[in-house]
């Protein structure tokens, strides 16, 4: 399992053109083909460059994966504050929205999600 975890994300939401931002961790099980470390970060940034709903970030991220370099399985979590919660409405400056997508082995396999999740835990370097 390859795991990059922190990669900054900034779009802008589609319902009200206000930026979000976050992180994006990323997993993965390679297959045939392994991909450099900064394609992840790369592909992250190319799918939240659109207008964007979180939602739909965190599973075009995986899909692109997929895509490009057809692992066995692809986990994908987002972790992002949109400032139409902090800047309007109900001002809830500290709110962080967390998605994520499981593909492949990462949807079928307990264990592997369990492994994932523990090391988005596990503390930093």
């Amino acid at each position: 399992m390859v795991v990059v975890k922190d990669i900054s994300v900034h779009s802008l939401c589609e319902h009200h053109l206000i930026p979000f931002f976050g992180r994006a961790h990323i997993g993965y099980l390679p297959g045939r083909r392994v991909l450099g470390l900064s394609k992840l970060a790369r592909i992250t940034d190319v799918c939240a460059r659109r207008l964007q709903m979180q939602e739909r970030l965190t599973k075009q991220i995986a899909d692109a994966l997929v895509e490009t370099a057809q692992p066995r399985g692809v986990a994908v979590v987002l972790e992002c504050s949109h400032l139409c919660m902090c800047a309007r409405g109900v001002q809830q400056t500290e709110a962080v929205t967390r998605t994520s997508t499981m593909v492949g082995e990462f949807e079928m396999d307990s264990s592997l999600r369990n492994e994932f999740w523990s090391h988005l835990s596990s503390a930093r370097l």
